[in-house]
């Protein structure tokens, strides 16, 4: 993956990679084995704040669910390019996410909220951005997120 390609897309769309996460518990954000790569579950957090708390289908909307899932995919890059050497230069492709959709229990469209993380994935990186995907409704995420996405990418060897 070409870097410069994938900050000039992000700008493009207005968007801005936001600073690498920092773990909060007993983790690191990326753990690199080989040529794969995992990258810990991310909640939507700007400015430092979570944004978007509770229940999909009670406090929260699928336009926000959407805003939010994107924003966690947003920050798996970041913290991806962290890990990479501040660079995205070694991305071969994202290979899976795992979404998790903090709703009701009739509430049955997480594959909507889901697919904003990886229509903005898609949209960045293009054929390397497909991927694999789990979406599942919880009744429970860290810190009262709606929405946390964890990544799996195939990365070169350094």
């Amino acid at each position: 993956m070409d870097d410069a390609a994938v900050m000039a897309a992000i700008a493009e769309r207005g968007l801005e990679l936001p600073p690498p996460p920092q773990a909060v518990a007993a983790y690191i954000p990326v753990v690199i084995s080989g040529t794969t790569a995992s990258v810990a579950g991310q909640v939507a957090i700007v400015d430092g704040e979570l944004v978007y708390a509770g229940r999909l289908g009670y406090d929260v909307n699928i336009d926000e669910g959407r805003e939010a899932a994107a924003r966690c995919a947003l920050q798996g890059l970041s913290a991806l390019r962290e890990a990479l050497g501040g660079s995205l230069d070694r991305l071969e492709r994202i290979v899976k996410l795992d979404v998790f959709v903090c709703s009701e229990p009739d509430f049955t469209q997480q594959p909507q909220v889901a697919n904003a993380a990886s229509e903005l994935l898609v949209d960045l990186l293009g054929d390397a951005g497909r991927h694999a995907r789990v979406a599942v409704g919880v009744y429970s995420l860290p810190l009262g997120a709606s929405v946390e996405v964890a990544m799996t990418a195939a990365v070169a060897a350094p």
